[in-house]
């Protein structure tokens, strides 16, 4: 895992860079050590094993192979009933991104020019499937401007056969040439059957947005699946894009605030709030809007209810003239514009909208996996990738102990500070069920790593010398 930047070896070890798999001799040998570890002991690699260990890391450092994969999904699907097949909407997708996906595995080299085509093909499906082709969908990356690369699977669905209240995505990626590189778990989805026509309420804010949250914006014409275009970021614009959708954090604004200046304000979004929509990747913002619940093509100027997953909903933008209808956030085939609302003949507190004006809302969530098969001691996938969730630190100095909890840890894991192993203890405990979320603990355990503020050289290696890793 590799959450900084690459470092000079020559300087000191910068803040967590990395963890490092021992291999699999090794790790056979401590695999009943792992089930014994409670309370757990501080251990660090041989002298030998980290000498060669080191080598690889440098090389990583110096030469940027990390590769990271992102998933993206909603945070709940619509289930489908007999025939119908329910496509999730905004669809999964997944970015490769990062330098190490363009060297070859092994060889720290870049591709040859003869070989041309994506590196790498992913196949998707729900953790229930068997891998069958029929319950899993191939993922054809395409390079981006960005040199990200991106695939996205359309016609995944949950049917009413599977009885599962939540479940996860599950990525398949294989190397060209037929390796296996790992399998990727999602985030938990909730099941529904359809979006709550009810009034949302405080006491059961499952299906609530909250400030700072992340969602998606997406509008159909006409309820055709085809002409599914979702709120997207191009070019530093906002667009309306048919083919990717992007991942918004939703503000309760102040009207009193700078633009982009947003003072924290914790809560559920309510209708009638005025709200901030900010692109998770470039920043970019739209304006502060009041978003409005939509019914029958028509905005509801006085509802002030909770706003629920897979509502109808308009984006207002404030300063209106008294008794027109106001001005909404529209979208004209792929650009974003401004819609001018009549108001309602008949209700006062209604506002006409046309088709482009309503757009649908959905939480999202991301996982990112980051590692290096540069640094793979074996052909082995990389998978399970640790997944760090929370840093404590405690003391200071030489008796600094920066503690990790999350998933996928085991007794075999090592923590480097850029080229520096730091001394770890490995620890588990039983954690609290969810109930009603079958495997939510993912297997029960809470896992952590205790690192030791302390490096350990071996003092025959040239230029060794101890080195404090924690401030």
């Amino acid at each position: 895992m590799d959450p900084a930047g690459a470092a000079d070896p020559s300087v000191p070890p910068n803040p967590l860079t990395h963890l490092s798999l021992q291999d699999r001799s090794e790790m056979q040998l401590q695999s009943e050590a792992d089930r014994r570890s409670l309370p757990g002991t501080w251990t660090r690699s041989s002298p030998e094993h980290t000498t060669i260990l080191r080598g690889g890391v440098r090389r990583c450092l110096q030469q940027q192979c990390e590769q990271t994969v992102r998933i993206l999904h909603a945070k709940v699907a619509q289930k489908s009933y007999g025939n119908e097949k329910r496509f999730f909407c905004p669809p999964p997708c997944v970015y490769l991104s990062g330098p190490g996906w363009r060297v070859k595995p092994g060889q720290d080299q870049a591709h040859q020019a003869g070989e041309t085509g994506p590196t790498v093909c992913g196949y998707m499906g729900l953790d229930s499937a068997s891998g069958s082709a029929t319950e899993t969908q191939k993922l054809n990356f395409e390079q981006q401007p960005d040199s990200r690369e991106f695939g996205c699977a359309k016609t995944l669905y949950i049917s009413d056969a599977d009885k599962r209240k939540h479940f996860r995505l599950v990525l398949r990626l294989v190397l060209r040439g037929g390796r296996e590189l790992g399998t990727f778990h999602s985030r938990l989805i909730k099941v529904i059957s359809k979006p709550s026509q009810k009034k949302q309420s405080l006491k059961n804010t499952d299906l609530c947005i909250s400030s700072g949250s992340k969602v998606s914006l997406f509008n159909r014409l006409r309820s055709q699946t085809v002409s599914t275009r979702y709120l997207s970021v191009e070019d530093g614009a906002f667009v309306a894009s048919a083919r990717q959708w992007a991942a918004f954090t939703l503000h309760l604004a102040d009207g009193h605030s700078a633009q982009g200046d947003f003072p924290p304000r914790e809560g559920y979004v309510r209708y009638g709030s005025l709200v901030q929509l900010v692109c998770t990747v470039t920043g970019i913002t739209l304006p502060p809007m009041i978003i409005r619940k939509v019914a029958k093509q028509c905005a509801l100027l006085d509802v002030d209810e909770p706003i629920s997953q897979l509502h109808k909903c308009a984006f207002q933008f404030p300063g209106s003239p008294p008794g027109g209808g106001g001005t909404y956030l529209c979208l004209a085939t792929e650009k974003v514009v401004q819609f001018q609302a009549s108001p309602c003949p008949k209700e006062a507190n209604r506002a006409l909208l046309n088709d482009s004006s309503c757009w649908t809302i959905i939480g999202t969530e991301s996982v990112e996996f980051s590692f290096s098969t540069s640094l793979a001691c074996t052909l082995e996938p990389v998978t399970p990738v640790p997944l760090i969730s929370t840093l404590e630190l405690s003391g200071g100095g030489d008796v600094a102990t920066l503690e990790l909890h999350g998933e996928n840890f085991h007794a075999g894991l090592k923590v480097w500070f850029g080229d520096v192993e730091a001394e770890t203890m490995y620890r588990y405990g039983v954690e609290p069920a969810v109930p009603g979320v079958r495997g939510a603990g993912r297997g029960g355990l809470l896992q952590r790593l205790a690192l030791a503020a302390r490096s350990h050289h071996n003092p025959h290696e040239p230029g060794a010398r101890r080195r404090a890793l924690l401030p």
